[in-house]
């Protein structure tokens, strides 16, 4: 029973489940959410940027 619950949490933390719904708690103005989703995408990209810079041997 615990390892299911284990997996089911690991699941969702990586889906992102659980931030969704820490997000959807509160009202969220278009102006805050199209920020956090540009955000988002910076840190995104930064992390590809990451990932492919240590691929190619250069960090």
């Amino acid at each position: 029973m615990e390892q299911a619950l284990r997996a089911l949490k690991k699941k969702m933390q990586r889906e992102g489940t659980f931030r969704e719904m820490k997000r959807r708690k509160f009202y969220e103005k278009p102006s805050e959410k199209k920020a956090r989703q540009k955000a988002e995408a910076v840190r995104r990209a930064r992390k590809l940027q990451r990932k492919r810079m240590q691929r190619e041997g250069i960090i």
